[in-house]
């Protein structure tokens, strides 16, 4: 097991790593890439030379699940290249910054996630499952869809791994990507939150699809783990926001960041009070890797990974947004609230939402390392190089 010196990199090499960002949108991700590269080094050296499956990687997480990898094979060109595969139905397209990749070590495959794996597909070594739709605007109009992809889709790489686990080439690694919904609506109590509470969810309500099937599909991990002792880790995603994250995605903050690229007021359909910490997607993603990275030690084990402070409130959040965007844009621009046409857009939203990360601090040396300001700047930086905004 992997301890933080392993894993992490202390906050001075973190603020060294990140000196690259020059605080213009192009240098955002290559500096992100370029520091997890070295926070990640201990897991992407376990797969050095082997074959690593991304499902549903076209999507917000994708963008720096599939590249971080990538960029530490081009960090590293004296060690075996990491083989990067992504499925993804691409039902929206191929995303311009993957077809932009040009790495001989990524492959893009056209696949729905409840498709059988391809016989011609080679014998994965790692395995992430993170197709699922995430935002609360999809979902809800693709429940079914969700559902599938977050219990059948996981149900045929569970047993694919099942299949393979006393042969020659098991898998050494599978990460599912749940969520921070599966808690629901915590009471006061419970947050922050740690993954012993057994939440407070509606099986009914308008987020019932995305909610009960990511914890069916975490029952699935936990049963599938013990029974035929697979490497399987869960990661419960607290609140991820920056550079993937598109622009219509129809979360909070990609709305307000849209308000003040356009020039127009930021529009609040809440009375602003819900609070939420905000993990910068550079920290989350190497949390996830460090929990794939680590499964076999930690077999059927949720963890949280995200921030544990700031916990701040939407208006804050809003708050924060104008003053960045007047400093960076010159946006002159104010918060204003509206009532949503969506009679149950604020059904089951949870009013709190923060995280215990203890338990990945611990086993896996994990920790957030990049505050909301400075993330916020990035992501805003980013989005304002974004052709499509």
């Amino acid at each position: 097991m992997p301890s933080a010196a392993q894993s992490e990199m202390s906050g001075d090499q973190m603020n060294d790593s990140n000196s690259e960002w020059d605080g213009t949108g192009e240098s955002v991700v290559a500096s992100d890439l370029a520091a997890m590269s070295q926070r990640l080094h201990h897991v992407f050296s376990k797969m050095s030379g082997k074959d690593l499956l991304i499902t549903g990687g076209a999507g917000f997480l994708g963008y720096y699940l599939v590249q971080a990898p990538l960029a530490w094979n081009d960090a590293n060109p004296e060690l075996d290249p990491i083989r990067v595969t992504v499925h993804d139905n691409f039902l929206r397209g191929v995303p311009g910054w993957l077809s932009a990749l040009d790495s001989p070590a990524l492959r893009t495959v056209t696949r729905d996630v409840l498709a059988p794996m391809p016989e011609d597909e080679p014998r994965f070594d790692w395995i992430i499952h993170a197709a699922s739709i995430a935002s609360p605007i999809f979902y809800r109009q693709f429940p079914i869809e969700t559902m599938d992809a977050n219990v059948d889709g996981l149900r045929l790489i569970l047993d694919h791994m099942k299949e393979r686990a006393d042969g020659p080439n098991p898998v050494e690694g599978f990460l599912f990507f749940s969520t921070s919904e599966i808690y629901g609506d915590p009471q006061p109590e419970h947050i922050p939150t740690p993954e012993t509470y057994r939440g407070n969810v509606s099986a009914t309500g308008p987020r019932a699809c995305y909610d009960e099937s990511k914890r069916y599909g975490e029952t699935l991990c936990v049963n599938f783990a013990q029974q035929y002792n697979l490497p399987i880790g869960i990661a419960r995603p607290f609140n991820n926001y920056g550079p993937g994250l598109k622009i219509d995605d129809g979360r909070v903050l990609p709305d307000f960041v849209r308000n003040v690229l356009n020039g127009e007021d930021i529009v609040m359909l809440s009375d602003g009070l819900a609070t939420r910490t905000f993990c910068y997607v550079a920290d989350s993603v190497t949390g996830y890797y460090l929990i794939l990275g680590n499964a076999v030690d930690n077999p059927g084990e949720p963890f949280n990974i995200g921030t544990q402070t700031p916990e701040i409130n939407m208006r804050e959040l809003a708050d924060r947004v104008v003053a960045l965007g007047a400093e960076l844009f010159g946006y002159s621009g104010q918060v204003v609230q509206k009532t949503s046409d969506d009679p149950e857009y604020l059904t089951d939203n949870p009013n709190r939402r923060s995280p215990i990360i203890e338990k990945a601090q611990r086993l896996l040396g994990y920790d957030s390392t990049i505050n909301i300001d400075d993330g916020l700047r990035r992501a805003m930086r980013w989005y304002e190089a974004q052709p499509e905004r």
